[in-house]
């Protein structure tokens, strides 16, 4: 999102105007892709704001209230593309409440007068009706792309809509919605003439899709080069579908369940043999031995292979990890242990990102897992490692160091000890000093994630060293409110700080005066913020909205979720009365 025309006063430049012709400048311009840079250069002068703002196409909006459609319209009056995310991040732990808002229909109200020939549309966390997407698929005739990540709030009889009317559509991309899953009926709703499609993931949708109809769309969409299936396809509806479309890029399996003859195994491999261009592996659900050898032939190019629906043990990774000589992205459920880590460390030499999820995260008497030994083999075989994602039973201060020593060009770190204020299991000694290492020694981290026991140190280590994070998660941590003082004394760049279950109360909230105009957002939920606090915080910075969540039944006095972001339009009209949002009163 671009800056709002008043931000223009406080940059002296502003308004000196600019040697280039208009179309000189938009031609420069449109060579820009990151909305960052588009935003910097937009402050420049007077010149460069107006030619940033005529020749944007895409538009990326982190918060849906942190602005109106109204203002981007005005801004950006030529966009195509919208990018548009919705409920904070903690909506994935059902921390906030269903009809927290974030309704996409607004929006496209807005579009629909003043984009009329809108081609893309990506949405997160936001609500999105059945209604909303008939209306998308009535009114943008030259739409193209839809992408819904964690949005709630439709059903399969919306995606029937989309495939009826959108005529030119090349992207359906459905992933980990809380979709109302009717049917697989409307795959037969795209018309026998329609051939545009260039991507279609459905892997998260739960019922039994019409197979009929989406083998015969597969094979008339020649340009399909992403194919996500759900895990009602069988392995022998697989094999189908491959020989409608060997040029596929990525793949996402479906079920992986031993039915096959000796014919159709051998049919099967065929198929992957003739995947030429695949980089990209998915699904695999329930996974088995016997049956992963029709891989291989695909696993030569491949460079992002995602386990985390295959509950595979450590021979079976690492008898996949041998045929994939490029692989840079690799997730995996915790099953397959340290040796299949090990296995990661011996064969992936060109990683770049790992990330480890829990199989059973709410069971503690579970007997597989990953500890700081499996992390170790790969920080020592994968030395480009720049983004982890690590669930783990167990963890040292003396391994995260050496982990890091190993792999020093870490920006995402996100280690989550599962055991909350768990210590160092050798020592007994807190996490401060593992932490203390990756922000002293990862000078490009933009992203972190910390757990496990830590006090204060650790947040003054951050506050000295990170000087280029962007995003913190802080869960179970700290030991008064100088902890997160030092957060927001320090860390120049903080754009989110996310903050749970943590003994920081309101001279840390208050603390943070400053600082907050400049990030993107704050979350705190089970902290000891009272709502005098978040009063004094909303009668202090008018031009933040501060909303409190209650829980029903709680303390009066106790703030139980704060949410506290930027807008430029002030307190939004759609809060349910379990948000309080205390800006302006």
């Amino acid at each position: 999102m671009g800056p709002n025309p008043k931000m223009r006063k406080e940059f002296p430049d502003s308004t000196r105007s600019s040697p280039f012709p208009d179309e000189v400048l938009e031609r420069v311009l449109s060579l820009l892709k990151s909305h960052k840079d588009r935003s910097a250069v937009s402050l420049v002068c007077k010149d460069w704001y107006n030619a940033e703002s005529w020749s944007r196409a895409h538009v990326f909006i982190g918060n849906c209230y942190s602005v109106s459609p109204e203002i981007v319209a005005r801004r950006f009056p030529r966009v195509k593309s919208v990018t548009l995310k919705g409920k904070p991040r903690f909506s994935d732990f059902n921390l906030v409440p269903e009809n927290w808002g974030a309704d996409v229909h607004p929006w496209l109200a807005v579009f629909v007068a003043k984009y009329p020939f809108l081609e893309e549309l990506r949405l997160k966390r936001m609500a999105v009706s059945d209604e909303s997407l008939e209306f998308l698929a009535l009114n943008f005739p030259n739409f193209k792309v839809l992408s819904l990540l964690s949005c709630d709030g439709f059903s399969t009889d919306g995606l029937a809509a989309i495939a009826t009317h959108c005529k030119n559509l090349t992207q359906l991309d459905i992933q980990e919605n809380g979709i109302d899953d009717k049917s697989g009926s409307w795959l037969s709703c795209f018309p026998e003439n329609f051939t545009s499609l260039e991507v279609l993931n459905f892997a998260n949708l739960n019922t039994d899709v019409n197979f009929d109809a989406l083998e015969r769309l597969v094979s008339r969409c020649k340009s399909l080069n992403v194919l996500k299936a759900n895990k009602s396809i069988s392995l022998e509806h697989l094999q189908r579908l491959l020989v409608c479309a060997p040029q596929l890029i990525e793949l996402g399996t479906g079920s992986f369940m031993p039915e096959l003859t000796a014919r159709q195994y051998a049919e099967l491999e065929n198929s992957f043999i003739q995947l030429k261009n695949l980089n990209t592996l998915s699904g695999l659900w329930e996974a088995s031995a016997p049956y992963l050898p029709v891989l291989y032939p695909a696993c030569t190019n491949l460079t992002f292979l995602n386990l985390s629906y295959a509950f595979l043990q450590s021979l079976e990774l690492e008898s996949l990890l041998c045929h994939c000589p490029h692989l840079q992205r690799l997730w995996v459920l915790d099953t397959v242990g340290d040796k299949g880590l090990e296995a990661v460390g011996s064969n992936c030499p060109l990683l770049e990102e790992l990330r480890v999820f829990p199989a059973d995260p709410f069971d503690e008497e579970v007997i597989h897992g990953v500890t700081e030994a499996g992390f170790l083999a790969v920080s020592y075989g994968c030395r480009r490692l720049h983004y982890v994602l690590y669930f783990c039973r167990q963890m040292t201060n003396a391994a995260v160091a050496t982990i890091v020593q190993n792999c020093p060009d870490f920006t995402h770190f996100r280690l989550c000890i599962m055991n909350p204020g768990q210590p160092d299991y050798l020592t007994n000694e807190p996490m401060d000093e593992a932490f203390g290492a990756v922000v002293r020694t990862c000078t490009k981290l933009q992203r972190l994630s910390v757990s496990g026991l830590l006090t204060d140190l650790t947040f003054e280590y951050i506050g000295q060293y990170a000087k280029n994070l962007e995003t913190l998660s802080v869960a179970f941590a700290g030991s008064s409110d100088r902890g997160m003082q030092c957060m927001l004394e320090g860390c120049p760049k903080l754009r989110k700080l996310e903050i749970r279950d943590c003994p920081f109360g309101n001279a840390a909230l208050l603390s943070g005066l400053e600082k907050y105009e400049s990030m993107r957002s704050l979350w705190m939920s089970a902290c000891n913020v009272t709502m005098s606090g978040c009063r004094l915080l909303a009668r202090e910075m008018p031009r933040l909205n501060v909303e409190v969540m209650k829980d029903d039944g709680s303390d009066e006095s106790q703030a139980d979720k704060v949410y506290v972001y930027r807008s430029v339009v002030g307190p939004r009209r759609d809060a349910p009365p379990c948000v309080l949002n205390l800006s302006g009163l």
